[in-house]
């Protein structure tokens, strides 16, 4: 429990997936169901919406599963490496060395706008700092971020592929499941550009041009 604590000391705590990821991972999911619910005119035949349920489904499972590993790795070496940093700040004897390695990680944008006044209380305050962690590691959240992808790229399944299982006719299946796509990626589209500042309806318009894009891309790639 004191290496949990220890490691939340060394960073803000951020929510455990803003809207930025959950919108990707949600277009993810949705993308990598088109792939196979589009072929679905393609090999109609006797059950064959719930073959493409199956088969979509499983696809995203797999998909959830790995990028919900990547999560994990990426938030591990992204801690990692803000704690060599804070590390290599705190063990510098010199000061002005210190605040020449917290320059030098700024973004280069950033570099300009930051005195080394302001370098300096932020190196004073690491150098004073005494409990931070000899490594990286996990804390809960991060277990649930990594859940919460897999949840919603498997649910994002479900609004592709059911109108195949529910309707008997493949054309007005297919047409239900672009329907409910769109609308997904317009819903997604708004919230981020409500995120970002932006006019929401104008965003989840620019979502769908480059879904219903996209999804021309599929279908003209075989997919």
């Amino acid at each position: 429990m004191s290496s949990l604590t220890q490691q939340d000391d060394t960073e803000a705590r951020e929510p455990i997936l803003d809207t930025v990821d959950r919108v990707s991972e949600l277009c993810f999911g949705l993308f990598m169901a088109l792939t196979f619910v589009g072929t679905v005119s393609a090999t109609a035949g006797e059950d064959a919406g719930r073959k493409m349920l199956y088969t979509a489904l499983g696809c995203n499972l797999a998909w959830g599963l790995a990028d919900a590993v990547m999560y994990l790795v990426r938030t591990l070496t992204n801690r990692g490496r803000r704690l060599t940093l804070a590390l290599a700040v705190r063990n510098e004897p010199d000061p002005v060395a210190g605040v020449r390695t917290l320059r030098d990680a700024l973004p280069p944008t950033m570099r300009t706008l930051v005195s080394d006044s302001e370098l300096e209380s932020i190196r004073a305050r690491l150098a004073a700092k005494a409990n931070l962690p000899d490594r990286p590691r996990f804390v809960r959240d991060d277990f649930f971020g990594a859940a919460g992808i897999f949840i919603i790229i498997v649910l994002s399944t479900f609004p592709v592929a059911i109108p195949f299982v529910i309707l008997d006719n493949v054309s007005a299946a297919l047409l239900v499941s672009r329907i409910l796509t769109l609308a997904m990626l317009f819903a997604g589209g708004m919230a981020l550009g409500r995120h970002a500042g932006w006019g929401s309806w104008k965003a989840g318009i620019s979502m769908v041009t480059l879904g219903v894009l996209l999804t021309m891309a599929i279908i003209s790639l075989g997919g």
